[in-house]
């Protein structure tokens, strides 16, 4: 299986293609699939998906993907990395949240364009971002830069709306506000307790924990687990942060901690893990 990898912050790709790629492969960087015209199916992690004209795929680090032309199909890529978001003038706050939604988005619901006033939005952001790619005019670079930046909130933005995959479709506007919420604060436990997210969303306490389950087919402490387990493992793929750097970043007491906490979700320790997907 070829990984592929890119040598700049971002990487902008056109092709125009009647066959399909022979071979699947993997990134070490997301990957933006925009469709501007053809018909066929994306292959991510054995799940296939048509695309028509308007659709956007994304392919995060380490998936397998692959393309079944079926009619001559005009592809635009946007390549970036972690380190491309980590390097924006955003708020920490901010980075970390894109972060976490953009490496653990779900690739079960297809397109990622949910938000449809943001269909055309994107659209017009791709022509002009291929217009300037091609034309090498003054500036070209620093606007290229900037509509790269938008579309890669917008997609953010996006995907915020449908995660976690485990959320109900007919769940309540104030459930999603919840998982948000939890998202957005996952660096910081204290705020994450079952008492003070009762309090921030008028829920009661008592009541919290069946509240919780009965929307998102997990307990709050599962749900919590789960976000933190992919943020490490993350970390563990895909940069070179110490133990006791990824301990700190996510609020656990020191290294033991956090190898306690992640050998009794996946049955193996920190260092074994990282040995074993480096490997």
């Amino acid at each position: 299986m070829n990984r592929e990898t890119i040598y700049n912050p971002y990487e902008i790709v056109y092709e125009k293609l009647d066959e399909s790629p022979k071979y699947g492969h993997k990134h070490l960087f997301f990957e933006l699939v925009y469709i501007l015209s053809g018909t066929g199916k994306q292959c991510i992690n054995n799940n296939k998906f048509d695309y028509r004209p308007g659709h956007m795929f994304l392919i995060t680090p380490e998936d397998c993907h692959s393309f079944e032309i079926e009619t001559t199909t005009e592809f635009f890529f946007l390549r970036f990395g972690n380190v491309y978001i980590r390097s924006k003038d955003f708020n920490t706050g901010d980075v970390q949240r894109m972060e976490y939604i953009l490496q653990n988005a779900s690739h079960q619901a297809g397109c990622i364009l949910k938000n449809q006033s943001d269909k055309p939005f994107i659209k017009s952001l791709i022509q002009a971002v291929i217009a300037e790619h091609l034309n090498h005019d003054l500036y070209n670079k620093e606007l290229i830069t900037k509509m790269v930046d938008t579309m890669i909130v917008v997609v953010a933005r996006n995907i915020a709306k449908y995660m976690p995959a485990a959320v109900k479709e007919d769940a309540e506007e104030k459930t999603l506000a919840l998982l948000n919420y939890i998202q957005a604060n996952i660096y910081n436990p204290e705020k994450l307790r079952a008492e003070k997210l009762s309090r921030e969303f008028g829920i009661s306490e008592n009541y919290f924990g069946k509240y919780f389950k009965k929307h998102t087919n997990e307990t709050l402490q599962q749900y919590i687990a789960n976000l933190r387990i992919k943020l490490i493992e993350a970390r563990l793929r895909f940069s070179n942060m110490r133990i006791n750097e990824i301990a700190y970043e996510l609020g656990f007491t020191d290294e033991s901690h956090l190898n306690k906490f992640f050998k009794s979700q996946k049955g193996l320790s920190l260092k074994a893990f990282r040995s074993a997907v480096a490997s």
